[in-house]
């Protein structure tokens, strides 16, 4: 199948949480995690999702696989629209959908051996007889690293790392099509964070697997992803393939974003962009840009006019006022 054929189609996605903060539940704001977002992710591509924490990158990944119920828009997965379905409707693509958590300490149970944890999706979504059901998972946990004697064994016998690699194989037994990485490597040392992120390249040509892939490290995402969305404070701001988007970042969160990467070289000058001014509240209603109070190029119209993402160059959108014709 082509590269090119879209299997996730984001359009206007919005998800909305109520924050209850007087009696009763009354006088409560409203955080728009997500406001407005869209996207798409083609067949057998790394798409990236990068940002500050609070931009809503992980709350955007839940609302995809419908972990979040959708506060309005449109979730197209293979042609077919996931946001309205209720969880009857949403149990066969389930199984076409996974995720892979931050945190590898408390997504398994660690009352449960490594062959319940990774026969529990089987279990859900349509089981195999005992023996195949073993030998598949005995062949699971090669596939990440691990060996068929760990299927007896519990979570705390496991470092950081061989726990991440439990869950990605639990991801794998239900034979997805498509995956969310939320942010799978930055619990883990930094010694083991490119092992697990070559091992999640490997699994993709061999398996023709399709990621979101969510992270902090901006370095690690440019060498797993094909294309990145920067989110700022809910909004996406910059969309460009992974080579284009480090070499010639084009709006200015993402050039103060990508000025933070370190570089591993005394010698190499690099100049760090530094924000000032204030971080919106989530929960404020704000007219025009969001980035404005911390944009050194804001103008009059910034403060009037929410920018729409616009093509600037094949592939590469962008959301800023400085690049209105």
């Amino acid at each position: 199948m082509s590269k090119r054929e879209v299997l996730v189609d984001v359009r206007q996605l919005k998800k909305y949480f109520s924050m209850n903060t007087g009696w009763f539940g009354r006088g409560g704001k409203v955080l728009k995690a997500v406001d407005n977002i869209s996207f798409q992710i083609h067949r057998g591509e790394t798409f990236g999702l990068v940002g500050e924490s609070g931009s809503g990158k992980s709350t955007t990944g839940r609302s995809i696989v419908r972990l979040y119920d959708v506060t309005s828009g449109s979730v197209y997965f293979d042609g077919q629209d996931l946001a309205p379905m209720k969880e009857r409707e949403l149990k066969p693509y389930r199984k076409r959908m996974q995720t892979i958590f931050q945190d590898p300490y408390s997504s398994l149970n660690p009352g449960m051996t490594v062959f319940e944890l990774i026969s529990e999706p089987m279990n859900i979504h349509g089981s195999l007889p005992e023996r195949e059901r073993r030998e598949r998972i005995g062949e699971l946990l090669e596939k990440v690293g691990l060996k068929r004697e760990h299927l007896t064994r519990y979570p705390h016998e496991f470092s950081g790392g061989q726990r991440q690699r439990i869950s990605i194989a639990r991801a794998l037994s239900v034979k997805p099509e498509f995956i969310v990485c939320d942010e799978p490597i930055s619990a883990l040392d930094v010694s083991v964070q490119a092992q697990v992120v070559n091992m999640l390249e490997d699994l993709q040509q061999e398996l023709g697997l399709t990621y979101l892939f969510i992270a902090h490290d901006l370095s690690m995402v440019r060498h797993i992803s094909d294309r990145i969305g920067v989110m700022y404070l809910g909004k996406l701001v910059e969309i460009a393939d992974s080579e284009e988007l480090y070499e010639h970042p084009a709006h200015p969160y993402s050039k103060a974003l990508l000025s933070s990467i370190l570089i591993p070289d005394p010698k190499a000058a690099t100049q760090r962009i530094r924000l000032e001014g204030d971080l919106p509240s989530a929960t404020a209603d704000i007219n025009g840009c969001r980035f404005r109070t911390r944009c050194p190029h804001a103008m009059e119209r910034c403060a009037a006019e929410e920018p729409e993402l616009q093509e600037i160059s094949p592939g590469h959108f962008v959301a800023c006022h400085l690049y209105d014709e």
